[in-house]
């Protein structure tokens, strides 16, 4: 389960993530700033000293940052009944004291949390957390704010974990059955990148590499006017023209972000150049074209063509695939005949479930 720590005091986030982790994922934020990040969604929990004004208006405009999180849970210390009382006043679901305390809560938010979506229909756990994080990713960017790095590695986890436990072709539907437009789409090139690297034997290191460029790719069409963006038919020519700076616009909002890879920037600004020089934004040809690249680039096309458009249906993953192979020129061939297999046959799951 995602757990969003929240403190005054940077020394308390190598102590709980020393409590807590692995069994739960700790998204750490330090109260420092008038301009509180937005991370995923999840649990939150807040260890601040709310007897401060100036702590507690802080917490209030993360609260209304994170006004999506359901449960609350604030760390006080069990004698200041003054903290107590202004933890629920800020909206707390539950106020602990002790590590032991801390612990039984998360547990109880983690069962809770499977009981209400244990039937058949409901997405997996780790497809309602990534896609979550896209929202958090996109809403971000939107607004103009720095993307949180960490949104994004937390969604390409997950899906790497989805995909190699119960495999690619149940994660496809249940990305087709739960989501659609432009989150439908990044989650779809993620996935397919992600089962296209475990096909390939990619070291671990290597996966998540491509699956974080490919959660990334798309970032810059969230600056791309939604008039454009959700227009439920064909682009006209110059709709096209502004749908076709999302990728300077992804790597401009990237570029600055501390440990933002090249090879995510490489991805996010590169993912539409083809090997004859025909892509864009930058006419990049033959050479200059990265490996992760080009790998982004045919799960990117093969995504767009298997999810259904407001003006046309999904194609069928054979017809989609048979499209990639008439691309002669644009696509590496060697690496089109290498995604025959997931393109048709999905993978299978690495591990059992549980």
């Amino acid at each position: 389960m995602l757990v969003n720590f929240v403190t005054d005091e940077p020394g308390k986030i190598p102590a709980i993530r020393a409590m807590l982790e692995p069994q739960f994922h700790i998204l750490p934020q330090v109260l420092q700033s008038d301009d509180p990040e937005t991370g995923a969604n999840g649990m939150l929990m807040v260890d601040a000293d709310l007897r401060k004004m100036d702590c507690v208006e802080r917490i209030k405009r993360v609260l209304r940052v994170k006004r999506a999180n359901p449960e609350k849970m604030f760390v006080v210390p069990g004698h200041l009944q003054v903290m107590i009382a202004q933890a629920y006043a800020l909206g707390a679901t539950a106020v602990v004291s002790r590590p032991r305390e801390i612990i039984s809560k998360l547990i109880q938010f983690a069962n809770d949390e499977k009981a209400d979506h244990n039937d058949a229909d409901s997405a997996s756990p780790e497809t309602r957390n990534s896609a979550t994080a896209f929202e958090s990713i996109f809403s971000t960017a939107h607004e103009g704010k720095p993307v949180n790095l960490a949104d994004a590695e937390y969604a390409t986890s997950q899906i790497i974990t989805n995909i190699a436990r119960n495999g690619f072709n149940r994660w496809l539907d249940e990305i087709r059955r739960h989501h659609e437009g432009t989150f439908q789409h990044c989650l779809l090139v993620t996935g397919i990148a992600v089962g296209f690297a475990l096909d390939l034997g990619f070291c671990e290191a290597d996966v998540k590499r491509l699956g974080l460029s490919a959660t990334l790719h798309d970032i810059g069409k969230a600056r791309i006017p939604l008039a454009v963006l959700d227009k439920r038919g064909e682009l006209t020519p110059a709709e096209e023209e502004i749908m076709r700076w999302h990728p300077v616009i992804g790597y401009d909002l990237l570029k600055d972000i501390p440990r933002i890879s090249n090879e995510a920037l490489d991805g996010v600004r590169h993912h539409h150049e083809y090997l004859d020089g025909s892509g864009y934004p930058d006419g990049l040809a033959g050479s200059d074209i990265s490996d992760l690249v080009r790998l982004l680039t045919i799960s990117d096309i093969f995504a767009a063509l298997i999810e259904l458009r407001p003006y046309r249906p999904a194609m069928s993953r054979p017809d989609a695939y048979k499209i990639l192979c008439g691309m002669n020129g644009k696509l590496e061939g060697a690496l089109v005949k290498a995604f025959q297999g997931v393109a048709l046959n999905g993978t299978k799951p690495a591990v059992r479930s549980r």
